[in-house]
């Protein structure tokens, strides 16, 4: 299957939401074929932590899932992003859910089973008018190793594995990762991310390195380091 969770440098990101593995596959497989990046998800629960990690730039969202019902994940993509383009699959060809799709935010509609050129010149169409290709290409995304930052959307990955952070967590890996491989002092670590150096002689530092290093390095050959009486330095694991 072509799908992948790490996200890649400049490509436009599509997560397609279906239980049916041979339509994903399909599904996956022309998305590939039209440049972009997809990103599978099985069910609604999945969908809702995927789109968190990967930022997509569309989504192809059956209404009938497993644990949730479509039009309630549609709700909460909506809730988190009111401008991503949303294609709704179904096979309820009633006129009354179609409604309700679209009452929810969905952007267009294909009833099951359909044509996939139609589906594709579809979701192409979407992914125009919402200037995706050229939001990829612009987008500033920083790599280290396995460990992906994206600037705009405030998405971590390391492994391809989505890493929730807090607001201030985001700050200091970002910072870390605009001077890799250099030994940052707590003051300029201080001095950047929060702007002061009013805890020079306390353990504000210390205390969200800890914690990045948590959620960065937990279970995985590290990547932040301590240098004794110097500071902090952030290293790809395989030392690039």
């Amino acid at each position: 299957m072509p799908a992948t969770r790490e996200i890649r440098r400049g490509a436009v990101r599509v997560l397609i939401v279906d239980d049916e593995p041979e339509l994903t596959e399909l599904l996956s497989w022309a998305v590939v074929d039209a440049g972009w990046q997809p990103f599978l998800a099985g069910d609604g629960r999945s969908a809702l932590t995927l789109a968190r990690g990967c930022a997509p730039h569309a989504v192809v969202l059956d209404g009938m899932l497993p644990d949730l019902d479509g039009v309630h994940v549609l709700r909460r993509l909506r809730y988190e992003n009111a401008r991503l383009p949303v294609l709704m699959l179904t096979a309820r060809d009633s006129l009354e859910h179609r409604l309700d799709g679209l009452s929810a935010g969905a952007d267009d509609y294909v009833t099951k089973p359909f044509s996939l050129q139609e589906v594709m010149l579809r979701l192409g169409a979407l992914l125009r008018r919402a200037g995706a290709e050229q939001e990829a290409a612009d987008e500033p995304v920083r790599v280290l190793g396995d460990l992906v930052l994206a600037e705009r959307t405030r998405q971590v990955q390391r492994d391809g594995t989505p890493i929730a952070l807090t607001a201030k967590e985001f700050d200091l890996l970002h910072f870390l990762m605009r001077h890799p491989r250099q030994v940052l002092s707590k003051a300029q670590i201080l001095g950047e991310v929060w702007s002061s150096s009013f805890d020079s002689e306390g353990n504000l530092v210390e205390v969200y390195i800890y914690g990045l290093r948590a959620k960065i390095d937990k279970g995985r050959p590290p990547m932040i380091h301590t240098v004794r009486g110097a500071g902090y330095v952030l290293r790809a694991a395989d030392g690039g």
